[in-house]
């Protein structure tokens, strides 16, 4: 009997020194990128990002980040440690969606920089003033152009050259033709502002839906994610029409592609990061294209991160505090939003910052 237990108790410390050392190679030899910040939860489904960076005072840089709860959802406004500001934080939203950010809209006789959302199941846009998230838009914008039966969820915001804001938004659900709606978002009256619609573009496969949308200020192009299908691009400035310029990405995603940022490296220069939800990891594409066409974008890498089933994501590619090489910014399911360093994601891609 005592030849027995010590047997069983050999077998118990070999299979728990296999286990623990299979482990320990597991995690030291895995190549998943890890956050340098994890955020403080928001209260149910974390979802997507925009970042607001003080040219002045670095330091007090904020992330923003929704929570799309159907009664107290919100805008969260985190610093560059993870925690949250509760006194920015705006609360009681009715399932905001995305969000995102622009500098220098025309207001009140100077400008103001700008985070704007969708709240999903009011169908309007909510926009503040930054960096002390004061609303500005009367309880919401209205966008009565987008049927009451498919509701808003996507944002991306271009200032075009002249300074116009445009607000590019998707839909819940939408046709094969015409699946976004661009917004100019200006002063109607002192203190007043509106969505303008200004045209409805681009094509969707019709496999599920349309939510990740980014744009591309300095080149001037805005891509979007055909989820289960690929990645559109479009021109950002309505005057240039609404041909499609690129549908790249497809057959490459587990299940579903997601999230986009834009990474600048050099004028005209960097990389597409777009999130390949199920697989948990970002596949990065060049931005400028290929010599000879802007508007080829094949795959260069893809790096496996710590968020679990990334939707939304943002970068910021000059330094920030703790982020010296850049800052790059995933929603994860876990009720939380991870900061990566840009310098560590791109180095494990093989690509040069």
């Amino acid at each position: 009997m005592q030849q027995t237990r010590l047997l069983i108790g050999a077998i118990s410390i070999w299979l728990c020194l296999v286990s623990c050392t299979g482990s320990r190679q597991m995690i030291t030899g895995s190549n998943i990128l890890h956050p340098e910040v994890i955020t403080q939860q928001v209260l149910d489904d974390s979802d997507d990002p925009a970042i607001w960076v003080d040219a002045r005072n670095p330091e007090n840089s904020i992330i923003l980040g929704t929570d799309k709860h159907p009664q107290n959802g919100g805008v969260y406004v985190f610093r560059l440690d993870g925690s949250i500001d509760r006194d920015r934080t705006r609360l009681g939203l009715k399932r905001p969606n995305n969000v995102d950010v622009a500098y220098g809209l025309k207001y009140r006789n100077g400008t103001v920089d700008i985070a704007v959302a969708t709240e999903r199941d009011r169908n309007c846009l909510r926009i503040y003033q930054l960096p002390e998230m004061t609303p500005i838009d009367n309880g919401g914008l209205g966008i009565a152009e987008v049927p009451a039966d498919s509701l808003p969820m996507g944002i991306a915001l271009y200032k075009a050259p002249d300074h116009t804001i445009y607000a590019i938004v998707s839909r819940k659900q939408g046709p094969e033709r015409d699946y976004l709606s661009q917004y100019v978002i200006e002063e109607e009256s002192e203190g007043k502002l509106r969505a303008r619609q200004v045209r409805r573009f681009g094509a969707f496969s019709g496999k599920k839906e349309v939510e990740a949308i980014c744009v591309d200020g300095e080149l001037g192009y805005i891509y979007y994610s055909d989820e289960r299908a690929g990645i559109r691009k479009y021109h950002a400035d309505p005057a240039k029409g609404n041909q499609e310029l690129a549908f790249f990405g497809q057959g490459q995603y587990k299940v579903d592609n997601e999230g986009i940022s834009v990474v600048r490296t050099e004028a005209g220069k960097g990389y597409l990061l777009v999130s390949n939800q199920a697989a948990n990891s970002f596949i990065i594409y060049p931005r400028e294209g290929t010599a000879g066409n802007p508007h080829n974008h094949p795959k260069l890498a893809e790096v496996p991160v710590a968020a679990r089933d990334s939707d939304g994501s943002e970068s910021w590619s000059s330094p920030l505090p703790g982020f010296e090489g850049g800052l790059f910014v995933a929603m994860s399911t876990d009720k939380t939003f991870h900061f990566y360093s840009l310098k560590k994601l791109l180095e494990r891609a093989g690509l040069k910052r």
